[in-house]
């Protein structure tokens, strides 16, 4: 499985916490995830690119690692 790398490639884990770096908006809500926000207890995906999380009012939310730093 090839590794997954956050935004300036720390690699990422099962477990780990990261903390977004941009302002992203949830698709099909009305949600803005503010930049800084941490997310803990990130899920790892079949692809290197994506994670899966669960934040505030959303749940199962896949974020993409090039708006993810290692916290």
């Amino acid at each position: 499985m090839e590794d997954v790398k956050d935004c300036n490639g720390a690699i990422l884990k099962d477990g780990d916490s990261v903390t977004l770096i941009k302002d992203l908006k949830v698709k099909g809500s009305s949600i803005t995830l503010k930049r800084g926000t941490r997310v803990k207890s990130i899920r790892l995906t079949d692809d290197p690119a994506e994670i899966e999380c669960n934040v505030e009012k959303v749940k199962g939310l896949v974020l993409r690692t090039e708006f993810l730093k290692k916290a």
